[in-house]
Parts: structure tokens; sequence; C-alpha cells
């Protein structure tokens, strides 16, 4: 693996879910538990405030995002224009959105989680072309992870983090089914993504690294970065050959480790997939 380089300085406080859309002009993240979208261009590093919890972000098919609140989801029509918040898909107080993405055809898959990770608390939810009609896929889940789909859309991993594993779907007429282990990390696995080879990327908290498996389990790289809590990684520049990778403070004692929040980049020898923006 090449070198990584620390491309924002800790920026955020618990940076998670990285995305990397042309029409942003380039990598966007979240600041969870601030609430922040992150825009990183050539010329910085942008702030924007979205609510109490900003979860994940996806384009849209048609312009502007979808973002994943502390309990709702809500959608903005261009960049500046004002939120709309959709009416709540989280009724317990005690559980949030977590990580999401979105299926080649454009349906949108969020998961939630118990802030304390309460076991089971968690669910897996679909969304088509309207964000009120929330259909839940996997239910009893613990910290609703990393989800990310093969090259050719017909498979989709998944990571429930207490679980220790990637586990694996098919991805059958646009809908997830057939649930069953890809591989056992023996780590944290967090965000993940996968690369046009059909290779899992997959950040493993409170292990310093991402790991690379390849279609049929294997691992095959591994990735060291200078944090100890990594939480997501995507594929971005022109060329999608940058792995990004997000790092976050949470849990690092007072004065260690000055980086932990920031965003690293490293060029790992294969390309990732274009961002599946959403349809709705």
């Amino acid at each position: 693996m090449g070198s990584v380089e620390n491309v924002t300085g800790p920026q955020a406080f618990h940076a998670e879910g990285p995305v990397w859309h042309p029409g942003w002009g380039g990598l966007r993240y979240v600041d969870l538990t601030a609430g922040d979208l992150l825009t990183l261009t050539g010329d910085g590093v942008t702030r924007r405030h979205v609510g109490t919890v900003a979860a994940f972000v996806r384009p849209r098919r048609d312009g502007g995002f979808v973002v994943a609140l502390e309990h709702a989801l809500a959608l903005a029509d261009d960049e500046h224009s004002e939120l709309r918040v959709m009416r709540p898909v989280v009724t317990d107080p005690a559980v949030r959105f977590n990580d999401g993405t979105c299926s080649p055809d454009g349906t949108l898959y969020g998961g939630t989680m118990a802030n304390e990770q309460t076991p089971g608390a968690g669910v897996l939810y679909r969304f088509g072309a309207t964000l009120d009609a929330a259909e839940p896929i996997e239910t009893g889940v613990t910290v609703s992870n990393g989800i990310g789909f093969a090259p050719d859309g017909t498979l989709a991993y998944y990571a429930d983090t207490p679980t220790g594993r990637i586990d694996v779907f098919d991805n059958v007429d646009d809908r997830l089914v057939e649930r069953r282990p890809f591989v056992e990390t023996g780590a944290n696995p967090d965000g993940l993504c996968v690369d046009a080879e059909g290779g899992v990327w997959v950040a493993c908290y409170g292990d310093s690294q991402v790991r690379r498996y390849g279609p049929d389990g294997r691992l095959e790289a591994v990735v060291e970065v200078p944090v100890t809590n990594v939480t997501a990684c995507t594929f971005g520049g022109d060329d999608l050959a940058t792995l990004y990778i997000t790092t976050t403070r949470e849990n690092v004692p007072e004065g260690e480790q000055p980086d932990a929040g920031s965003v690293f980049a490293t060029r790992p020898g294969v390309r990732g997939l274009p961002v599946a923006p959403y349809a709705g």
C-alpha cells in the first residue's frame, strides 16, 4: 500500500460517511455528533450545520442531496436550499440513524442504532421514491453500519459492527434478500465501500486499519492509519483512484492522537465506483 496523507487536519470530532460526488466539487462527509456536513474541495473544508446529528449524506439524481438526521431524513433541492425534513422514522429518543447508502437503482438504505449500543435496538430500512415509506429490511441489529454494492449490483455487503462480520445480501429486483456471512473480520467493521474489481474495503474501528477483502472473502490488503478509531472509507478523485478515510476523536483520551478527526487519503492501486445517487 502507498503512503497515507492527512488531507484535512482534525476538522471534525466524529468524521464519518465520506462520499465523492463531482456535483459537490469534491468529497463530502459528516461530523456526525456535531450535526454538520463538511465538504473538502481545492479551497479547503467548508461546513454546513443541519441538525443535532448528521448520520450520512447522498446526492440526489436531479440535484441537491438527502441527509439522515437524528430521527428523520431530509431533502435539499440544491446545495444552498433549506432542508425539508420528512416525518420521523425513529420514534425512540434513545435510537438514531447511523450509516446508509443507495443501490445502483437509486433506492436508499439507512440503518439505526441505540446511542448506548443496546443489543438488537437497530433496524436497516429501505426507502424507495418517497422517504415517508420506511420499510424494515433487517431488525434486531445493534450498530447498523457500512453498506455497499458489488460492481454489477447483484450483491450488497453490510456490517453490523458488534458481530465482527461483514455480511452479504443478494440484491434481487432492487431488494436485499438472503443475508448471510461474507467474512469474519476479528475486528469492529465500521463503514465500507466496494471497488471496481469487487473488493470490499472496510474501516476497522479500534485497529488503525482499512482492510480490503477480495470477492472470495480473502484478506488481500491492509492500509495502516495513524489514528486508532477509523470510521469509514470511499474512493474519489477525478479518476476514482484515491481512497479517502475518515477518523474520529471519539474514545480517544484528551491530548492524545492530535490527528484524530482528520480525513486521510492514499492511492491503493485500484479504482472505486461512482456514487449512486438517490432517485427520489
